[in-house]
């Protein structure tokens, strides 16, 4: 088989691999830039493919890169760069101005696990690897990691606490950075950083009684002066004991909703968490005298 033959035929297996197929630099680089008209372009013939893994096909080697180091978690963006053996002259268009005698070509194709992205060619120092892809969300939330949130406070209703049916009970948590927010934290990679902030947007309080309360806010707390009036924010009354539930106490879980909103690297977006925090409440009669 001469080379030419043998050339065409690599290129044809890396088409049926599911790689990429070009079979003159002509096609290749006109493909890399729309402007550039693939019959006028100096024609040499050469072709790439694409590795996985350790699964490498470039007798230059190629690399497989992926967000952060070692010890950082992996991003869901990965992408293989793959050098290419036979470089287009100086001047080609797919240099876009840099100078292949300091230079690198490479191929560059990504996936994030389930779509594969747009595929493309990429010019590098000589020496220097290809630069890693990062995923600002994935920053996001190793922002959110660090941020240490927590289920609401509870204030109010206490374990200790004795409460009474018919008798309006005031709802309250405690706010503070890990409890409630706001909570800020900055995550950087590759050059990228990502800052999140974190709010608490709502508290759902479910009773142990069958009912619950949706509360957009940390609740009002109860002063004396308020006597037997109901809570203007966060409250709830019970209409039976608590003396047919476990340990004669209704348990208490209160919800929490983090809403965290995240820029950066050119890039914006939202994120969720929930948090809980439990309690038992004993609710009993209120006892006449006779």
């Amino acid at each position: 088989m001469d080379r030419s033959r043998s050339s065409l035929l690599s290129c044809h297996l890396i088409l049926v691999a599911g790689a990429l197929l070009l079979n003159t630099a002509s096609t290749a680089y006109a493909d890399a830039d729309p402007k550039v008209d693939a019959g006028k372009c100096h024609v040499v013939e050469f072709c790439v493919s694409v590795g996985v893994g350790d699964d490498t096909a470039g007798s230059n080697g190629q690399a497989d890169v992926s967000q952060g180091g070692a010890d950082d978690n992996p991003s869901k963006v990965k992408c293989t760069y793959t050098k290419v053996d036979q470089e287009p002259p100086a001047g080609h268009p797919v240099w876009k101005g840099k100078d292949p005698k300091k230079n690198d070509l490479y191929f560059r194709s990504c996936s994030d696990g389930g779509q594969d992205n747009p595929a493309a060619f990429v010019v590098v120092p000589t020496g220097q690897p290809p630069a890693p892809e990062i995923d600002p969300q994935e920053l996001a939330q190793r922002a959110v990691d660090s941020m240490t949130l927590l289920g609401p406070a509870i204030s109010s209703p206490r374990a200790a606490g004795k409460y009474t049916v018919g008798v309006p009970m005031w709802m309250w948590v405690h706010q503070s950075a890990t409890t409630y927010g706001p909570n800020t934290a900055t995550a950087s990679a590759g050059g990228v950083t990502v800052t999140a902030i974190a709010r608490v947007s709502k508290i759902v309080w479910s009773m142990g009684d069958g009912t619950s309360v949706t509360c957009s806010g940390p609740g009002t707390p109860y002063t004396p002066s308020e006597g037997m009036a109901q809570s203007p924010t966060c409250g709830h009354m019970y209409s039976k004991t608590s003396a047919g539930a476990q340990n004669s106490k209704f348990p208490v879980t209160a919800t929490s909703t983090w809403t965290i909103n995240w820029q950066g690297g050119g890039q914006a977006g939202q994120l969720t968490e929930v948090r809980q925090t439990n309690v038992q409440v004993a609710v009993g009669e209120v006892q006449v005298v006779r």
